[in-house]
């Protein structure tokens, strides 16, 4: 796919899903979404759609998407299908990372499960590849991350993850991005924290205090 090219539609039995290449510019994103609609305005009219794929989009963007979409186009959004995602009251929402809000699953994230939450996320768990965890404060695993983790997701660079084996596909927050390296590469040996630091994600050993 190239920057031409960056949105595919793909049918399937559950609707339409959108594909979107990860980072692009969000502007090139609703530009060539709205030519495709555009051209083809009577087919999609009233579509439903099953997913949108993207991993660099922040919820905001995801749901400028969506609104443009519906509003637009009248197609239809298919909500439980995008992410799991799930709103706190409006009386509480989350707008720290020391305390506030905080969603706890059991058990491991196998591939292709979305997982995201307007709070905190602790897994007990592991995070298999493929697997996705968004939230808008930290994101604690309590086993090893190997799938995506997007911290602060509402913009909020104070945010942390960590897990005793932190070894993500990639790994944002806020929105500062890292991937894990190419090639050979050394691996964590003890639980790991990662942070916001100089404008980049900072990783370092978590030890505690005796």
């Amino acid at each position: 796919m190239t920057q031409d090219n960056v949105i595919e539609f793909k049918g399937t039995k559950k609707g339409i899903l959108v594909r979107i290449k990860p980072e692009i510019d969000f502007n090139l994103i609703k530009t060539q979404l709205i030519q495709k609609l555009e051209h083809t305005e009577s087919f999609f009219k009233g579509a439903e759609i099953a997913d949108i794929e993207c991993d660099s989009l922040s919820f905001e963007e995801r749901k400028e998407l969506e609104n443009l979409m519906t509003n637009r186009y009248q197609m239809i959004i298919h909500k439980k299908e995008v992410a799991n995602i799930e709103e706190v009251p409006q009386d509480s929402v989350f707008d720290g990372i020391n305390e506030g809000v905080t969603k706890f699953i059991s058990g491991t994230l196998r591939s292709g499960r979305k997982i995201a939450y307007e709070g905190n996320i602790v897994i007990l768990g592991d995070v298999n590849p493929g697997a996705q965890i968004t939230a808008y404060g930290n994101i604690i695993v309590m086993g090893s991350l190997r799938g995506i983790a997007h911290a602060g997701a509402n913009g909020n660079i104070n945010a942390c993850v960590a897990a005793f084996y932190l070894d993500p596909m990639q790994l944002r927050i806020g929105d500062i991005i890292t991937r894990a390296p190419d090639g050979e590469y050394e691996k964590p040996n003890g639980p790991e924290l990662a942070r916001i630091k100089d404008n980049m994600v900072y990783i370092e050993p978590y030890l505690t205090k005796k």
